[in-house]
């Protein structure tokens, strides 16, 4: 699969105060992720995130501006038309979190603010049509983009917890992976120590099936003694 790049260019030196991400190939309607992504810009990481929670829930409409045709309006939005795209609110909120671990990777552990947000079709294929007039639709799937910036490098004591929390985590996971690594390879060398286990065995019993010389003389023995006999 091709690699995407973004619609909005930053720089991306050592000192550049922009982190990004981005998914593609999305089982999703990307009508519906543009409208997630609309409503996320402007906000900060932590508002955008809240948001996302309570739509992926259900707790909170989307504003559509586009594609909204017959679409209710919500009290919620002050009457403006939205409805509650769920599984792309979830879909976002992974972009999300993706984006804020990439700016504090980059050491952004400042005010994240929601710079740039798009949604676009990536794909369309073709389905195998049904038998009869039944109507089908193709298959489609959507890509998705965040870009956040640095705004305010907040307070001193506030970016050294988050910065350790950051550190924190990043442990967590790398110990997770060298266990789950550990794991893996005591598997397969229990697997590789069971396939030679049976390899021997079947060795001592074709081994144990061989006669010996005395047992080969004895046999020899017996076949004369009945052909004398005959």
């Amino acid at each position: 699969m091709p690699e995407f790049g973004y619609s909005m260019n930053v720089p991306t030196g050592k000192d550049s105060k922009f982190a990004r991400a981005q998914v593609y190939g999305i089982d999703a309607s990307w009508k519906d992720l543009g409208a997630v992504a609309v409503s996320l810009k402007g906000l900060t990481s932590d508002e955008a995130e809240k948001l996302l929670v309570k739509a992926g829930k259900g707790e909170f409409p989307i504003r559509f501006t586009k594609h909204s045709k017959k679409m209710g309006h919500r009290g919620e939005l002050g009457g403006k038309k939205g409805r509650y795209p769920m599984k792309c609110a979830k879909i976002a909120l992974k972009v999300l979190k993706n984006a804020i671990a990439n700016a504090n990777a980059r050491g952004l552990f400042g005010e994240l603010v929601v710079v740039q947000a798009s949604a676009n079709k990536q794909g369309s294929f073709p389905r195998v049509a049904p038998r009869g007039r039944w109507r089908h639709a193709n298959y489609e799937t959507a890509r998705l983009e965040i870009v956040l910036k640095e705004v305010a490098e907040g307070k001193p004591e506030e970016k050294a917890k988050k910065k350790k929390e950051f550190e924190a985590h990043a442990e967590q996971k790398r110990k997770a992976r060298e266990e789950a690594e550990k794991a893996l390879e005591k598997e397969l060398a229990e697997h590789e120590g069971h396939v030679h286990e049976g390899e021997g065995k079947e060795e001592r019993i074709e081994e144990a099936k061989e006669l010996t010389p005395e047992e080969k003389e004895a046999e020899k023995a017996l076949e004369r003694a009945h052909m004398a006999q005959g």
